[in-house]
């Protein structure tokens, strides 16, 4: 995408939304905002489009479309948006755009998830919790994504207690079947109750991975199985009989 601004680079792309459901009432806790480029792009072909020394628009962009885009296509509800920690180079100094963005869309701030990937790598674990604690202190919900597969981990989670952490894949994929993958997240489960934090599984494609994993006392789950992302729009949700 070039270098640019964040007001630029927000012309170049959309968002998708996918939700997260709870399986247990039926209802749909989240929707989660995926970056699409507005000529039809995928979020991997938008993320390799994006150099360097512009990840810091990208990164605001997202934000600003996200929040505009939700606003325009249903009432203030729990918003996820992803962001990169390595573009932040000052919580307080990046969140200005998130905040003109959602007054601009009369959002609600407390209705914002910010996600942090763990497949990024962290090049400064300490920054990483110190942007985190920064949004939570402001009264943004936090999140983990893709726990189990990247850089963090357990470390991070000695030091920064999110509000939600979303298991991999990796973990998710065949669970019915896998007893090691049963183990480890009935584990992280019980771990992340005890630290006050709500687990979500996320790429679920199977009835049997949503029932095995609701086994497992997840009622917070995301994927395919439920709706497909729909860009601009909410994807209709199918409730597994």
């Amino acid at each position: 995408m070039g270098c640019g601004n964040a007001a630029e680079v927000a012309h170049r792309i959309t968002m998708a939304f996918q939700p997260i459901v709870d399986v247990t009432s039926q209802t749909v806790f989240a929707h989660e905002a995926l970056v699409r480029g507005v000529h039809g792009e995928t979020a991997g072909e938008v993320l390799a489009t994006v150099a360097h020394d512009n990840r810091y628009a990208f990164d605001q962009a997202c934000r600003i479309v996200a929040i505009r885009t939700a606003a325009q296509i249903m009432p203030p509800s729990l918003l996820s948006i992803n962001f990169l920690p390595n573009a932040v180079y000052n919580p307080e100094h990046c969140l200005q755009a998130t905040f003109a963005a959602a007054k601009a869309a009369d959002w609600p701030l407390d209705r914002v998830i910010f996600e942090v990937t763990e497949h990024e790598e962290i090049v400064d674990h300490d920054h990483l919790v110190a942007i985190l604690s920064a949004y939570k202190a402001h009264g943004f919900f936090t999140a983990i994504d893709d726990f189990g597969a990247g850089f963090a981990g357990m470390n991070l989670l000695a030091d920064f207690q999110p509000d939600l952490l979303k298991l991999d894949i990796g973990l998710v994929r065949d669970v019915d079947t896998s007893r090691p993958r049963q183990v480890i997240v009935r584990h992280l489960v019980e771990l992340c109750d005890d630290l006050g934090i709500r687990v979500i599984a996320e790429g679920i494609e199977r009835e049997d991975e949503y029932r095995a994993l609701l086994d497992l006392g997840i009622v917070l789950q995301q994927g395919f199985l439920f709706a497909r992302p729909a860009t601009a729009s909410l994807p209709p949700i199918r409730w597994p009989a």
